[in-house]
């Protein structure tokens, strides 16, 4: 790899490292063949951890990071003062395979700044993964930024060779869209993940290949002054409306020369936290929006404790619920059950009557549900109710002592 080229690896690489919105969960299975290269699994990938444990990894990079664009809380925005670089369509392609047949990488993740036009952005990001499948074979895990103001046409030219396809709404709030990123709609944004998910629809009906792992979107916590409950309405709405894939949250970092309406400092790590646990609540757990913010104050989720010990310390006169006889929505709300468990206790429970020994067998989640299950052999009597049950099940952190 020439010097030239590696520069521009650095800088690129760099800039994308903003975007949250890159895992290839839902990809089916492939492989290249005898005359093609590459492979992708079920699993995820973009520096992630799968499901069973594993980190792979992807080539993760811009196209350019000039942008004809001026949001407020882009390092990469017009008017920052960034080193800028923009690779070619060949560039890139000999890079994703130069790193696969090192086995460094599994896939390649590509977004981009509006350069020229935004159909013309469009046409360079396609142009990638076409040239990637049609010419070399290539059968790994694609995912590509889309460009809402681009032609539909572009679009969907783009889906019949991604694997994924995200385009981000950046902001829970259109008011905040339009303050902070003057040259974005947030009309035109869900139009285009409307049309995306139509076409995802339409093509598993006919069998044919279309953005076959779905599409995501990332949102940007703590730029604005939205809380937690109009985030989570946002993404509710998302998932329900457009069938996203995964909604990704990205807490606000502080960029150089910022505008004085972003706020001086980040937001805490935990907030994002919480929030991809409330959206796992919200999307496996039959949770609601209203009862997930319900368990903090003020639109916030509480900091301190994960949302669904928030939600069952707050209903409290649900609980204890019988292992034994409960149905499966109300013992999913138990903290410390993950779904699972909850199956295995489902089946297990058909064919016994189930002991506190066989619950902590099937789930590793015992020392926290215990006080909200009622067991053959056991009854929490009047610790759900004690006031100190919070603090005896989340104690504070200790301080170490430098002696």
């Amino acid at each position: 790899m020439d010097d030239a080229l590696l520069d521009k690896l650095g800088i690129l690489a760099d800039a994308a490292k903003y975007d949250a919105s890159c895992a290839s969960s839902g990809a089916k299975r492939r492989t290249g063949g005898p005359d093609g290269i590459g492979s992708t699994t079920g699993a995820g990938i973009c520096h992630a951890y799968t499901p069973d444990g594993r980190c792979v990894s992807l080539l993760k990079i811009l196209l350019t990071n000039y942008c004809l664009f001026d949001c407020a809380y882009c390092i990469n925005r017009r008017s920052s003062n960034v080193r800028r670089a923009r690779f070619s369509v060949d560039e890139v392609v000999r890079l994703t395979l130069g790193f696969y047949k090192r086995n460094c990488i599994e896939g390649l993740f590509l977004s981009s700044g509006i350069i020229r036009s935004p159909d013309h952005t469009m046409e360079q990001l396609m142009l990638v993964a076409r040239t990637l499948r049609r010419d070399h074979g290539f059968a790994g895990y694609i995912h590509l930024k889309t460009i809402p103001e681009a032609s539909p046409w572009l679009i969907e030219q783009a889906g019949l060779w991604a694997d994924r396809l995200s385009i981000n709404l950046e902001l829970a709030s259109d008011r905040s869209l339009k303050e902070f990123a003057p040259e974005k709609d947030g009309g035109a944004i869900k139009a285009v993940m409307g049309q995306v998910g139509e076409r995802i629809l339409e093509a598993k009906e006919e069998k044919r290949r279309f953005s076959p792992a779905g599409q995501s979107t990332q949102m940007i916590v703590g730029a604005d002054a939205s809380t937690d409950l109009s985030v989570l309405e946002t993404s509710d709405t998302l998932y329900r409306r457009y069938g996203l894939r995964r909604v990704y949250y990205s807490a606000f970092s502080p960029i150089p020369e910022a505008s004085s309406a972003l706020p001086a400092k980040p937001p805490p790590l935990q907030r994002e936290n919480r929030l991809y646990q409330a959206d796992w609540l919200l999307r496996h757990y039959g949770f609601t929006v209203e009862e997930i913010a319900a368990g903090g104050e003020g639109g916030m989720l509480d900091l301190g404790i994960d949302p669904k010990l928030a939600w069952a310390l707050k209903n409290r006169e649900r609980f204890p619920v019988d292992v034994n006889s409960a149905d499966r929505e109300m013992l999913l709300r138990v903290p410390g059950l993950g779904a699972r468990a909850v199956d295995r206790i489902v089946e297990a429970r058909r064919h016994t009557s189930l002991r506190l020994e066989d619950v902590a067998r099937l789930s590793s989640g015992l020392k926290r549900a215990r006080a909200f299950l009622i067991a053959a052999d056991h009854h929490p009597g009047g610790l759900t109710d004690r006031a100190d049950l919070r603090q005896r099940l989340v104690p504070p952190p200790r301080q170490l002592s430098l002696f």
